[in-house]
């Protein structure tokens, strides 16, 4: 892969999420799997950002409505009761990246599973010259899955990030592993890193 032309972009690895004072920490929501997630990414957007490479990390948005209640699908609200005021909000604490993968080169506010939906991450991609996306963060399932399989209508190259990607079950996310095997590549951390590293 050509550094220059590639980025790596993570999902949701917020606050809310992986932080014990984030909305999903609060609630209890959590899995080993899914805390390790940024310290094991992190060598990895060292290695591809100082070999001028681009790091994009998009986040999961709950746009706050009027008197700040947010904006929750149907759906959502279901399953993640626990979802309020101030939580994914724009500028929050919660909303932020987690600090070990401080600073991004760009941020995407989604607000659903797909970081190509209704977001500028195209535009990003088309602007900076990029053509390889390097695929990490939560859930594999969810919005890894969909960010990956909307890249791959896009005839943009793809490469997921197997130990860089996490479910709240293992199961899962090991299924979605092997489905998604006919749309992208499939990388460790480490592989991607020693590619880069490889790179002419």
């Amino acid at each position: 892969m050509n550094p220059q032309r590639t980025a790596l972009l993570t999902i949701d690895l917020q606050n809310d999420f992986l932080h014990p004072e984030g909305a999903y920490g609060r609630a209890g929501q959590s899995a080993p799997e899914i805390a390790a997630l940024p310290a094991r990414i992190a060598p990895l957007r060292d290695a591809l950002v100082a070999a001028g490479g681009t790091y994009i990390s998009a986040q999961f948005t709950l746009v706050p409505g009027r008197g700040g209640a947010p904006l929750i699908s149907a759906h959502l609200k279901k399953l993640r009761p626990f979802l309020t005021k101030g939580d994914f909000s724009p500028g929050g604490f919660g909303h932020d990246l987690v600090d070990t993968l401080k600073p991004a080169d760009f941020t995407i506010e989604k607000v659903a599973y797909s970081a190509f939906y209704q977001t500028r991450l195209e535009y990003i991609l088309r602007a900076m010259g990029i053509d390889t996306l390097l695929v990490g963060g939560i859930v594999t399932n969810g919005g890894v899955a969909s960010t990956l399989r909307d890249a791959h209508l896009r005839d943009i190259h793809t490469v997921m990030l197997s130990d860089g990607c996490a479910a709240f079950k293992t199961d899962v996310h090991e299924a979605s592993l092997l489905s998604l095997g006919s749309v992208t590549r499939i990388l460790t951390c480490a592989e991607a890193t020693h590619e880069i590293g490889a790179a002419p």
